[in-house]
């Protein structure tokens, strides 16, 4: 297959699009809308999508309206989610969709740590502190709140990409690392990660710190619940850095509430950008960022030289890569 059509829609500089342009064969046409004009130029965005081979979309919105298109034939996500495609009505229609195959694991993996130890020492409440000039506020009386990470037990929830990585990072911490998953994990994973197997109410049950680590599905969605945080340490972080969506918002804001768990470090809120009231902005025991813990060059780069790996694929009428299951 050549003379393929990418439409590359929200992408952000120049490089971007040129990187990927020096990439691909040289008979693969690239065109592209900057980020800055998507929202005055849908018509130009829906007529390039439905017209092109590939779509690429950064800041703009695949609809089950792509479905219909008689020449799209790959979704390629530059990000690790791909929960807001329509995956079943493009995949009735024979359309791929690839996911970034880990592309900003590292990233998301260094923040998770960030975030493990900030929850654990409540940095966001000492960097409040410190920007109102109460300096060191309270802290020399409540000092029995901050947790070391050494010598605890941290479980973490899907072993993939990128909660394999976090397991690899907390090696150097002296920390055991215990992992659930409903997939079967190659040994190779395992001993990378230096992690051990076990059930999801003895991960809850026995852990000091969580970590959650799965794609948003509907078999995920809700699944870290009033039931799982009950299970908790009353001295346990909880850490997501998936998909706010995986937790319920109003169960862990109710477990942080009534002591059942001691903090909680978060990239992703249930609603985005969260709303200013939300009552985990004002906890002292959250430690928060908006969702940008995958946001580095280096894994952009990486996102889109996966993009052009799939893309020289489908040139060559063989398979894309990350290909993502559209019942999950």
């Amino acid at each position: 297959m050549t003379n393929l059509r990418v439409a590359f829609l929200g992408y952000r500089d120049e490089w971007e699009i040129e990187r990927l342009r020096t990439a691909v064969p040289a008979d693969v046409e690239v065109a592209g809308v900057l980020k800055d004009d998507v929202d005055d130029e849908q018509e130009r965005c829906h007529e390039l999508a439905m017209n092109s081979d590939v779509v690429i979309p950064w800041r703009y919105q695949i609809t089950p309206d792509h479905a219909n298109s008689e020449r799209l034939k790959l979704v390629q996500a530059l990000s690790a989610g791909t929960d807001r495609f329509p995956k079943k009505e493009l995949h009735e229609n024979g359309i791929l969709v690839a996911g970034n195959q880990g592309a900003n694991s590292v990233a998301v993996s260094e923040i998770t740590i960030m975030l493990i130890v900030g929850a654990n020492r409540h940095a966001q409440e000492q960097i409040r502190n410190l920007r109102s000039g109460e300096y060191h506020g309270d802290f020399f009386d409540t000092w029995e709140q901050y947790q070391e990470i050494t010598d605890k037990r941290i479980g973490i929830i899907g072993l993939g990409r990128i909660g394999s990585k976090v397991a690899r990072r907390l090696q150097g911490w002296d920390c055991e690392v215990v992992y659930y998953d409903k997939l079967e994990i190659d040994p190779e994973v395992e001993k990378f990660a230096n992690a051990k197997r076990v059930s999801l109410d003895e991960l809850l049950a026995t852990s000091d710190i969580i970590s959650v680590h799965v794609p948003l599905t509907e078999n995920s969605r809700g699944m870290i619940s009033d039931a799982e945080f009950a299970k908790m340490k009353p001295n346990a972080v909880y850490v997501s850095t998936c998909r706010g969506p995986v937790t319920d918002e109003s169960a862990l804001i109710k477990a942080l509430e009534n002591g059942a768990i001691a903090g909680a470090g978060l990239d992703v809120t249930e609603i985005e950008p969260i709303e200013p009231d939300n009552p985990l902005l004002s906890m002292r025991n959250v430690f928060m960022t908006p969702h940008l813990a995958g946001s580095t060059i280096e894994a952009r780069q990486e996102a889109l030289d996966n993009a052009a790996k799939n893309i020289t694929l489908l040139s060559q009428g063989k398979q894309p890569a990350g290909l993502i299951d559209p019942f999950e």
